[in-house]
């Protein structure tokens, strides 16, 4: 993984940034009819616009705001496994510490000094990176499925998985790695693997 850089995170916050200000404008000027109660809705509104606009792309678009999907960016967790839900809520939560004192003052000196992560990053257990299309390896087509080898507790599926999920944003050497640390507990030849370990991934989801 290689965390983004502090100019394309830029970007990606500032193409975000007129969406999410663009749709609570469209959002206060038709709540702003029905008068003072509008306003109270609008700001309602402005709020769920502004704040949710983060989670709901991150979580159900692969880590990847509007803005974030332009420059090739995604977030992670900082395992690199897929940022789930309360993660995703925290740092977009956070989002309005970074602005102090000024102008996104906080979140700058954060990205400099925490290794281009911000503090809703830091409190979250997030990374941004970059996503690295000439890694995608042709192994996230592979079909079927097979039993679990022994009996594994949920958590353990929930990491074979995630295995799977990731596996558009690993290099096949990192893949094979990975793999490589159940070989000894897996009656399965080396060059498999990765393979067999998807397999086993699709039969825990049903596939």
């Amino acid at each position: 993984m290689h965390p983004a850089g502090i100019f394309s995170r830029g970007v990606a916050f500032l193409i975000d940034e007129f969406i999410r200000w663009t749709t609570a404008l469209a959002v206060f000027m038709l709540a702003s009819v029905a008068g003072d109660f509008g306003y109270g809705l609008a700001l309602v509104g402005f709020f769920i616009v502004y704040w949710l606009y983060g989670v709901l792309f991150e979580v159900l678009n692969n880590g990847q705001t509007l803005g974030k999907k332009i420059q090739n960016l995604m977030v992670v967790h900082e395992d690199g496994t897929p940022i789930r839900l309360p993660a995703s809520f925290l740092r977009n939560l956070l989002l309005i510490v970074d602005f102090f004192p000024v102008f996104y003052v906080a979140g700058i000196v954060s990205l400099m000094l925490a290794k281009f992560r911000r503090i809703g990053d830091l409190a979250a257990g997030t990374l941004v990176v970059y996503v690295h299309k000439n890694e995608r390896s042709t192994e996230a087509n592979i079909t079927g499925a097979r039993p679990l080898p022994f009996p594994m507790t949920p958590d353990e599926q929930l990491l074979l998985v995630e295995f799977l999920e990731r596996d558009q944003y690993l290099s096949s050497s990192r893949k094979q790695e990975l793999a490589e640390i159940l070989q000894p507990i897996l009656d399965i030849p080396q060059n498999q693997l990765v393979a067999e370990l998807q397999k086993i991934a699709n039969g825990i989801r049903g596939q």
